[in-house]
């Protein structure tokens, strides 16, 4: 095998990383955003006034999102098996 196709599954790996993360974390950019600009604004400084409103929002995305995730993560799991042959010859 050469370095190519190495870097082909690592930069694949990199790629489904990128999709499965983002349903996550751009909702709680997002919410984190817009709960920092309401402290601000109202000078409430309370940690769990930002925390808690967070830990919701991923958790209804995870709820939303993670059958997606998890069925993008296991076909390139059973891709990556599937290649095994190939790296054994």
């Amino acid at each position: 095998m050469d370095a190519e196709y190495f870097l082909s599954v690592a930069r694949q790996a990199m790629w489904i990383l990128a999709l499965a993360s983002a349903p996550i974390l751009l909702p709680a950019l997002i919410s984190g955003l817009i709960l920092g600009m309401i402290q601000a604004a109202t000078s409430i400084q309370e940690q769990t006034l930002s925390f808690v409103p967070k830990l919701i929002v991923v958790g209804v995305s995870l709820v939303i999102f993670g059958g997606m995730i998890l069925g993008l993560l296991s076909d390139f799991t059973v891709s990556i098996f599937e290649r095994i042959p190939d790296l054994v010859r």
